[in-house]
C-alpha cells in the first residue's frame, strides 16, 4: 500500500512509497554506467537502422547490403575465372583431358560443380544409387566417351528437352506382352548371362522369348546399345537390382528414369567441367 517516501533507517536510502506487510520499498536506481550504456545502445540502434538495410524493403544510407557484397564476390569470382572458362569453351571436350593445366581446372571447378548439382543423385564421387548409373566405373548406359557423356549432361534422358534422348524399355508385363511364365523364363536367361544357372529348361525357353522381344535393343548376346540407351545385361552390374524379384519387375513394368538437360541450368563451360569431370571418374572410355 502507499506510504510517505521516507529515509531508511538501516541503509540510509529513500524509499519509494510503497509498502507490503510492513516491508517497505527501497528507492535504488540503476548505476549511471548501466542507464548510459543503455542509452548509447538505443543511440546506436537507431544510427544503424539508418546506415544499413536493417528494416524489410529499406536500404541503409551507405547503400550496404550482405547480398551486394556477395554478389561483389561472386562478380570478382567469375572474372578471375573467366578466362579458363573461356577455353574450356573454346576446346573441344575429346581434347580437354590432354591439356593439364585445364584439366587441373577441371579437377577443381567440376568436383564443385559435381557436388552442386549432381552427387544428391550419383552420390559422392559418382558412386550411384539405385536408379542412379554409377558414373566411376566402366558401364555405360548412353556411352562413356567424352562426346557421349557431353550429350546426356547436356540434354538428359527422357525430358521434355528436343535434344534428349528417349529410349523407353517396354512394359512387358503391364501391356499384356509377355506372360508370367514368359518373363520369369526371360529373367533366368538374363541372370544366367553373368552367373551360371540353375534351370536350364527355364534359361532355353527364355533365350527364344528373349530373342524375339529383347535382342532388338538388348543385343544377342546382351551387350547392350549404347545408342538406345539399352542396358548391358552380361556384366553383372545392374541399375535397379539384380535378384530375381527386381529383375521380373523390371521386365513386367518397364523403367523410365528421367535425367534432366543440364544445358538448360548451366552455362555450356559448366557442362562441359562437368563432362569432362565425369569422364576422368575412372570410367570414361
Amino acid at each position: 500500500m502507499p506510504t510517505k517516501i521516507e529515509k531508511d533507517q538501516i541503509s540510509g536510502q529513500d524509499t519509494t512509497g510503497h509498502e507490503w506487510d510492513g516491508i517497505k520499498e527501497l528507492n535504488t536506481p540503476l548505476p549511471k554506467w548501466w542507464l548510459y550504456s543503455f542509452y548509447a545502445s538505443i543511440v546506436f540502434a537507431v544510427v544503424y537502422m539508418l546506415l544499413y538495410p536493417a528494416l524489410p524493403h529499406v536500404g541503409g544510407l551507405l547503400g550496404w547490403s550482405q547480398r551486394g557484397e556477395l554478389q561483389a564476390t561472386l562478380d570478382g569470382e567469375k572474372a578471375r575465372r573467366a578466362p579458363m572458362m573461356a577455353r574450356i569453351e573454346s576446346t573441344p571436350i575429346d581434347q580437354i583431358r590432354h591439356d593439364p593445366e585445364l584439366m587441373t581446372f577441371v579437377q577443381a571447378a567440376g568436383r564443385t560443380a559435381f557436388a552442386d548439382n549432381c552427387a544428391t543423385c550419383h552420390g559422392a564421387g559418382g558412386a550411384g544409387a539405385k536408379g542412379y548409373p554409377t558414373l566411376a566405373d566402366d558401364d555405360w548406359l548412353w556411352g562413356g566417351t567424352p562426346e557421349q557423356i557431353l550429350q546426356t549432361i547436356g540434354y538428359g534422358i527422357r525430358n521434355a528437352n528436343a535434344e534428349s534422348r528417349m529410349g523407353d524399355m517396354p512394359r512387358f508385363g503391364a501391356d499384356g506382352i509377355l506372360t508370367r511364365t514368359q518373363i520369369a523364363d526371360v529373367a533366368s536367361f538374363v541372370l544366367a548371362l553373368s552367373k551360371p544357372g540353375t534351370d536350364k529348361t527355364a534359361e532355353e525357353r527364355g533365350a527364344a522369348v528373349f530373342a524375339e522381344n529383347c535382342a532388338a535393343c538388348h543385343g544377342d548376346k546382351g551387350a547392350g546399345n549404347p545408342e538406345m540407351g539399352a542396358a548391358r545385361l552380361d556384366d553383372g552390374i545392374w541399375l535397379y537390382g539384380g535378384d530375381r524379384a527386381t529383375l521380373v519387375e523390371t521386365i513386367a513394368n518397364g523403367r523410365k528414369g528421367s535425367m534432366p538437360a543440364w544445358s538448360e541450368r548451366l552455362d555450356p563451360a559448366t557442362v562441359k567441367i562437368l563432362s569432362a569431370y565425369v569422364h576422368a571418374l575412372g570410367g570414361g572410355k
